[in-house]
């Protein structure tokens, strides 16, 4: 490859009939990187890993894996790939030796690296007690290993895994996030999770969709700066204070609002030893000074006073809060606003057709009309031809001194 970008999608876009999956969706993914691909349910995250292993096509758009087209050449494409998708579909009535020996002989292993590769994979997937087991008598838990255990088994260079460690225990987890950042080091790999903590366990970069559109792309801690605010963790002594006595949960949440950048105040629960708030401010604002100041003035018995950005959780939810409110049917009008808008768009992609196709279209009337004009040409001969011809019948029929025969008059076309 002339670059080490290893993934390109530019453009990308799905429909299924009146549902747009996807709109537009454009990143990279370059040699070396772990990148999380999170989103909620019904986002697109499943469709955009399903075009880029050339199960499905885009409606729109071009996804390159390894610098190949993904339906130009999808065989090069697959070779290259290691493939996890969500509910991986495993032969069950194969033990999990002879469908691991079956993937490689398809992955045009030979039998000794086949082995070798087979001890690695075992190590990693924890599958050394199964290796003689029926598939289809493992719980999903092992079933997830094994397909785990497919989709490396050929080393490829890129993996795409949807949700790997779906119904693993903790044990599990921990060993695969460990696996996936050892091996990312010299190769890329695309992680689709809801689990936000193994995203800031295993990546370094995320990419956040939301109603089929990318909604944020860069480091953790870009991403986590995306909503400009920062969060404060104040906590007091309930049962005593410096002067005036332990302060009220009330007094101290009136006090808190008084503070000058403090955007939103509310109390946290704990024990019945404390009071602790939540507060938020813009992120060029430090309200630490301020509270100090205040918990000194008011005689409080300070415990706790930190400032944290804001988590990979709480940026996530304020970036597709938007789908929330659309699952809870907030604004809803019965689905005849957003099926209009899907109509429209589509109306808008088949204009750009139409209009191509009009200069087509123009010159195919025009051919027709001459052909026809011949046609009746032709016709209007045929009809005087078949006049003059009955004029002569009409004429023989005079002289014989009969009662001439009418017939019809053609119409010409």
């Amino acid at each position: 490859m002339a670059t080490d970008v290893m993934i390109t999608a530019e453009g990308l876009s799905k429909r299924f009939g009146p549902v747009r999956a996807l709109d537009k969706v454009s990143f990279e993914v370059r040699r070396g990187e772990v990148v999380g691909f999170l989103g909620p349910n019904g986002a697109g995250k499943s469709t955009t890993m399903r075009i880029l292993t050339c199960y499905i096509a885009p409606s729109a758009g071009v996804a390159r894996v390894h610098g190949v087209d993904v339906f130009d050449d999808p065989l090069a494409v697959r070779r290259k790939l290691g493939y996890l998708p969500q509910r991986a579909p495993l032969y069950a009535d194969m033990t999990v030796w002879d469908y691991l020996e079956f993937v490689a002989e398809v992955r045009g292993l030979d039998a000794d690296t086949f082995r070798k590769r087979l001890k690695k994979v075992v190590e990693v997937c924890g599958l050394a007690r199964t290796l003689n087991k029926e598939i289809g008598t493992l719980s999903h838990g092992f079933r997830q290993r094994v397909g785990l255990g497919q989709a490396l088994i050929h080393d490829p260079p890129i993996l795409i895994l949807d949700e790997p460690t779906s119904d693993l225990d903790p044990n599990e987890k921990a060993e695969v996030l460990r696996y996936i950042k050892e091996i990312g080091k010299d190769r890329t790999i695309l992680l689709s999770t809801h689990n936000l903590a193994e995203v800031e366990a295993a990546c370094a970069r995320a990419i956040i969709v939301s109603k089929g559109r990318v909604v944020a792309d860069g480091p953790l801690d870009e991403i986590r700066g995306k909503t400009g605010r920062v969060k404060y963790v104040l906590t007091l002594d309930e049962r005593q204070g410096l002067k005036n006595g332990a302060p009220s949960a009330t007094e101290v949440q009136e006090a808190l609002a008084r503070v000058a950048g403090a955007e939103r105040i509310r109390e946290l629960p704990t024990d019945e030893s404390a009071h602790r708030f939540e507060l938020v401010s813009k992120q060029d604002v430090d309200l630490r000074p301020d509270l100090f100041r205040l918990a000194v003035e008011q005689g409080w018995l300070l415990l706790e006073l930190r400032r944290e950005a804001q988590s990979l959780d709480a940026v996530f939810r304020d970036l597709t809060r938007s789908d929330e409110h659309l699952d809870r049917g907030e604004g809803w009008s019965g689905g005849q606003d957003e099926a209009e808008d899907d109509e429209d768009e589509a109306e808008d992609d088949e204009d750009e057709a139409d209009d191509e196709d009009d200069d087509e279209a123009d010159e195919d009337d025009e051919d027709d009309g001459e052909a026809d004009e011949d046609e009746a040409d032709d016709d209007d001969d045929n009809d005087e031809d078949d006049d003059d011809e009955d004029d002569d019948d009409e004429d023989e029929d005079d002289d014989e001194g009969e009662e001439p025969v009418r017939k019809p008059i053609k119409k010409g076309r």
